[in-house]
């Protein structure tokens, strides 16, 4: 009786059917990924040659920032591609989460690279080095134009991985501006200071943007209630289901950002039959659909057994003996 019942015996459609991923990604988001991925590979390219001809840390940082840009850009397109691998013996729930891990890697990473800069910055800021101007400006207007370019083009997709791929490209406009303004002070007023103090800004805003994708992934590693999801909401929307007496043994979490599972065990009250259990399961499994919850497992059980135990499953380990006793309903 327990099983992971897909939508499909709804009466009517969701808008995208759960099995194929494909439908959900597109492969639209896919190619302009593919191509916003050279692109920002080449402002890298002209940023940091440009940054090293000229001195300019704040343009080599602003390079560290479109790093950030292509790692995460790059792994939207890996993490689209993953998922288009459909589950196997090895990996029963696919792939989902080499996204995930990648992205754990990749801002621990940036992380460093903020430190680095700002290491660097703080000797400059001691005794500033000369600066030429014109490579600053050069370099930082390459990656202004392309990144405004490029985040008008994909600004309209929903899909999640490619919206925090534009927001990286958001804040890479925005430091290449700072760039240039500072590109055109220097220029006019020789005040070299300026360069690592705009590194020291970009640091900050890598390392702070590092930091929110280290506590997301970190928090889907660690099987985290997904962001946005109300618990109460969730126990008392189960709870308010005709049949259902009490629920226990509920986990939630997600398989990588935006793909959410829910399991628990289910008391009925009094006796149904399998027809009143299918219902009941229908009803829960649209109600959980609203709440952003797709992936539903549920064990029913009778209330013969009162059980001791919580909401949440207390005793893991211990516990091996409530799953036998004998009366589910199959």
């Amino acid at each position: 009786m327990s099983g992971n019942h897909h939508h499909h015996h709804h009466g009517h459609d969701h808008g995208h059917d759960h099995d194929h991923y494909d439908v959900f990604h597109s492969h639209a988001p896919a190619n302009k990924l593919k191509i916003a991925f050279f692109l920002t590979l080449f402002i890298f390219v002209v940023q940091l040659t440009g940054g090293i001809i000229s001195h300019s840390l704040s343009l080599l940082s602003d390079a560290g920032h479109v790093l950030t840009d292509i790692i995460a850009i790059g792994l939207s397109w890996f993490a689209i591609n993953q998922a288009k691998k459909k589950p196997d013996e090895k990996r029963t729930f696919g792939y989902h989460r080499a996204g995930i891990l990648a992205a754990l890697f990749n801002a621990s990473f940036l992380i460093l690279i903020a430190f680095i800069i700002a290491f660097e910055a703080y000797w400059r800021i001691r005794n500033p080095i000369p600066v030429t101007s014109t490579w600053m400006f050069i370099g930082a207007a390459v990656g202004l134009v392309i990144n405004s370019y490029l985040t008008l083009g994909l600004s309209k997709n929903d899909n999640i991985n490619v919206r925090a791929a534009v927001l990286h490209m958001l804040g890479d406009a925005v430091a290449s501006a700072g760039v240039i303004v500072g590109g055109i002070i220097i220029y006019f007023t020789d005040w070299y200071i300026i360069d690592p103090i705009l590194s020291v800004l970009i640091a900050f805003i890598i390392a702070f943007g590092a930091w929110g994708i280290l506590k997301q992934t970190i928090s889907i590693l660690m099987e985290g209630v997904p962001h946005g999801i109300d618990m109460e909401k969730v126990i008392t929307t189960l709870r308010s289901i005709d049949g259902v007496q009490d629920i226990h043994d509920l986990h939630v979490w997600s398989l990588t950002s935006g793909k959410n599972a829910l399991s628990c065990h289910i008391v009925m009250n009094g006796v149904h039959t399998i027809q009143e259990c299918q219902s009941a399961l229908r009803t829960i499994e649209h109600k959980l659909f609203h709440l952003e919850i797709e992936h539903v497992t549920i064990q029913i059980e009778d209330e013969q057994h009162p059980h001791e135990n919580s909401i949440y499953c207390r005793e893991l380990e211990k516990d091996h003996d409530h799953h036998h006793h004998g009366h589910h309903h199959h």
